[in-house]
């Protein structure tokens, strides 16, 4: 198999290291178990900055049901509320962040994210009202932005046939970070109040413990040890593209020196595997070979959102992600209301509802790997179909578990964590394929095409979070309403062409 048509899991495990196609300098593998080269050092910086974001981004969710409720007097729909105005400032970050990754690289936007939203995480203790809550929290959906940067930086570094399980990765990997920060606000809360916290004290501590010193730990670790392009610096990715080959295939494992018309490796990463391949009828030639991020003017601009296929993965992300955010902000506090007795609180409810985030860490790389291995065989519209699939499956399964919480006046928790676990694996997935399907849309404008499909994410969660605003109790309701939007959207989308690669 050719290096450059390589794919899925022999792609990350099949190689101890980077292989790199000289054409743009991008990686052919995903070398997830290595630190010692520029291509998994900036891999591991993008997803952990998205990661890390969740952990003030989405701190309120699993304290709010009850600690944070209480504290500062809140009905369900100032809640409802606070988790809208936090998703409408990320929307507005993302779009803002696509054509500044565009102009100044995506390690410089992640790491200016990083430490801006530091700010009002350590502000967010000194909410008293609920105007407060909704100040700190629109200011905190900052660090939603920070996906823009992760997506458009792993497209940057890695190649077309491992770009949808490098997005995928870091994507799910990063977003695994909404699970956890479940778990971990939680048991630092309980800890605090075990230490002789009071309640009103405690979950306003755990934003100043946790969140602000490992965003900034992280920002500055990205900026000393990321790197901006393949080619070096950002300003000199327009000389990346090596010019056409005689047909030879040259491998050289131990020079990383070596010269070959022209720029070629900068010779400061060790013990990386090169290897040089002509473009024939072997590898799958696409328009991402060569792609090369253009700053963002009126014109482009225009050009992009006038393109359909700008909108495929837009809106398709919009019932997918969108559909997750939501679940992440809500699902706690719906399954608190639904099932609240003495033996199932806010503790139990948040454990709970971290299972959906947690899910990421496989379902998401698993769509992104899915895209890969499908692109081979049918290419890009390939990859179109397996998003809509997925989308759709999501749609008629949270349909199916609205109908169910309907219907029963007593809903078994057993039976709504299986389907709401089977929900999110159909959604992360969908999730995976997409953003695998993102780079071959306007792949001149990467970062402005990254930041308006994950805008139209979060489109999508505010859109989901009104209908569960206004279907507090019992959310069956909510739960279909949404269903029937996914699959309605998804099936519009197939009407849209894509390119073959």
């Amino acid at each position: 198999m050719s290096p450059v048509t390589r794919s899925g899991f022999s792609a990350l495990y099949g190689l101890r290291h980077p292989v790199i196609n000289p054409i743009n300098q991008k990686c052919t593998t995903v070398p997830v178990f290595s630190l010692n080269n520029q291509y998994s050092r900036n891999f591991h910086l993008s997803w952990l900055g998205f990661f890390v974001a969740f952990l003030s981004w989405f701190a309120f969710s699993p304290l709010i049901p009850d600690a944070i409720k209480t504290d500062l007097k809140l009905t369900s729909a100032e809640v409802g509320n606070s988790n809208i105005v936090s998703l409408c400032s990320t929307l507005i970050v993302r779009v803002i962040s696509g054509p500044l990754v565009d102009r100044y690289g995506p390690r410089k936007v992640m790491a200016g994210l990083l430490i801006i939203g530091a700010i009002p995480s350590g502000l967010a203790g000194t909410a008293s009202t609920v105007n407060g809550l909704y100040i700190v929290r629109f200011f905190i959906g900052i660090l939603g932005g920070t996906f823009v940067s992760c997506q458009a930086w792993n497209t940057v570094f890695f190649d077309k046939n491992v770009v949808g399980t490098a997005n995928a990765l870091g994507g799910g990997w990063g977003n695994s970070g909404g699970g956890f920060t479940f778990i971990i606000m939680i048991a630092l809360f309980n800890q605090l109040l075990a230490d002789g916290m009071s309640p009103h004290v405690a979950w306003r501590a755990a934003f100043a413990i946790v969140p602000v010193p490992i965003l900034l730990s992280v920002a500055v670790a990205t900026l000393i040890f990321g790197t901006d392009h393949p080619a070096g610096k950002w300003s000199d990715r327009h000389k990346v593209v090596a010019p056409a080959f005689d047909g030879q295939a040259i491998t050289n494992s131990n020079n990383t020196n070596t010269k070959f018309g022209g720029h070629f490796e900068t010779g400061d990463e060790k013990n990386i595997q090169v290897t040089i391949s002509a473009i024939s009828d072997e590898n799958i030639v696409s328009e991402l070979d060569t792609a090369v991020n253009k700053p963002v003017t009126l014109n482009l601009a225009y050009e992009v959102i006038s393109n359909p296929l700008t909108w495929l993965p837009s809106l398709a992300y919009m019932t997918t992600f969108g559909y997750e955010l939501a679940i992440d902000a809500n699902l706690a506090n719906v399954l608190f209301t639904l099932l609240k007795s003495p033996t199932f609180g806010q503790t139990k409810a948040g454990y709970i509802a971290g299972i959906y985030g947690l899910l990421n860490v496989f379902s998401r790389p698993l769509g992104g790997y899915f895209g890969d291995l499908i692109y081979i065989r049918f290419g890009v519209p390939g990859k179109k179909y397996l998003t809509i699939a997925c989308g759709v499956a999501q749609g008629l399964l949270s349909l199916g578990l609205g109908l169910y919480i309907d219907n029963h006046s007593d809903p078994s928790l057993t039976v709504i964590i299986v389907i709401f676990v089977i929900v999110a694996i159909f959604n992360e997935v969908a999730n995976g394929v997409n953003f695998s399907l993102v780079p071959h849309c306007n792949p001149n404008s990467n970062g402005f095409m990254s930041g308006i499909v994950g805008a139209m994410g979060n489109l999508g969660g505010i859109l989901f979070a009104i209908i569960f605003r206004f279907e507090p109790s019992p959310a069956g309701k909510a739960f279909w309403i949404s269903g029937i939007i996914a699959i309605g959207v998804n099936l519009l989308l197939c009407v849209i062409r894509v390119p073959q690669f």
